[in-house]
């Protein structure tokens, strides 16, 4: 269920905000239109929005094809990067695939425009083929912490949709099904954007793995009673100490996972860990739209004038996190001496 494809210098992408009802491409041939597709959540979920973001590299380096001379070439592509960095900014795996494409520019500065081209190209195909690679690799990790029999917890969409393909939580949700069929999957609506009924809930029944799709607020009801033997979540970005920001509403179930005792794992690539940052509290949170609190699907449902705030994200302190599971192996606390473990 790939999100992402490029082919013939085009990049087109499935829009999630069609999803499940229908089924829509969007097609991006320039940095713009990239960028307003990540911003517009057409593309979301960051390992998505990095490969996204590598492709609109390329583009940008496309409709710079003519400009023969290295440096006018640089300067257009700088400024690209510059605008698909202020699509999103909590997801940072934008970044470290920004970053990725200007060091492979710097690297190459002697090289013709047109080589450079297809050296971008290159990098943003094996940065696409590298998630695909990594979300399998977590799968197989993941899926060994998951008990027999286990009804799983997923909040939010960290499914192929949200990466190059197969997943991050859901990666371990169908490494774990492939194991044992006996499990079944719990999906959190996830308010304002549903990703967790239009999104999770459509992969799984596709997949033909059992889900059930419960609102927000009764995620404790079915810790408390027993349904539930585990939580698994994406990330967006991982503080070096092991806090985690993920989709809004993260750390309420966080929380109530620990009250009932039940293990709270993360799973994300070595690309959504900020090394550089040392908690938490330093993760920039993204204010969206008021919109998408007061209307769905352009349909009115709080009144006119009403005061609104729409954060879409919050952080999960790491005393919540009873593994973050990697492609190189699950960290595991006290975070300060396992994360760093997993850099470079």
């Amino acid at each position: 269920m790939r999100p992402i494809f490029w082919e013939k210098q085009e990049l087109r992408l499935v829009d999630q905000t069609k999803l499940p009802t229908e089924y829509e491409e969007v097609i991006c041939k320039t940095v713009e239109k990239t960028a307003v597709a990540i911003e517009d959540m057409i593309v979301r979920g960051a390992p998505a929005i990095g490969i996204t973001a590598a492709y609109g590299v390329v583009l940008g380096a496309y409709e710079n094809a003519d400009l023969s001379n290295r440096e006018q070439f640089d300067q257009a592509i700088e400024l690209g990067i510059k605008r698909l960095e202020k699509t999103r900014p909590t997801a940072v795996n934008l970044f470290w695939a920004l970053d990725r494409m200007k060091a492979l520019m710097v690297k190459h500065g002697a090289l013709s425009t047109a080589e450079m081209i297809r050296r971008f190209e290159q990098e943003a195909t094996r940065i696409h083929e590298e998630d695909i690679e990594m979300c399998r690799t977590m799968g197989r990790f993941g899926a060994e912490l998951i008990p027999q029999g286990a009804t799983i917890l997923t909040h939010c969409n960290a499914g192929a949709l949200a990466t190059g393909d197969y997943g991050t939580a859901l990666g371990v949700i169908r490494a774990a099904f492939e194991k044992d069929p006996t499990i079944d999957v719990f999906a959190d609506e996830t308010r304002p954007y549903l990703q967790g009924a239009r999104l999770t809930a459509y992969e799984l029944h596709a997949d033909g793995i059992p889900v059930t799709l419960i609102t927000d607020n009764m995620a404790g009801h079915f810790m408390k009673i027993g349904r539930i033997q585990a939580v698994v979540v994406g990330a967006d970005r991982i503080a070096s100490n092991g806090d985690v920001a993920n989709k809004i509403g993260t750390y309420g179930v966080a929380v109530l996972a620990k009250e009932n005792g039940i293990p709270f794992y993360v799973a994300a690539p070595t690309s959504t860990i900020d090394f550089r940052m040392e908690s938490g509290e330093e993760i920039p949170i993204e204010q969206r739209n008021k919109r998408e609190v007061t209307h769905i699907r352009g349909i009115q449902i709080a009144p006119d004038g009403v005061r609104i705030e729409n954060p879409a994200f919050d952080v999960t302190p790491n005393r919540y996190i009873a593994g973050i599971i990697t492609e190189k192996g699950v960290a595991r606390p006290p975070y300060s001496e396992s994360i760093p473990v997993l850099e470079g």
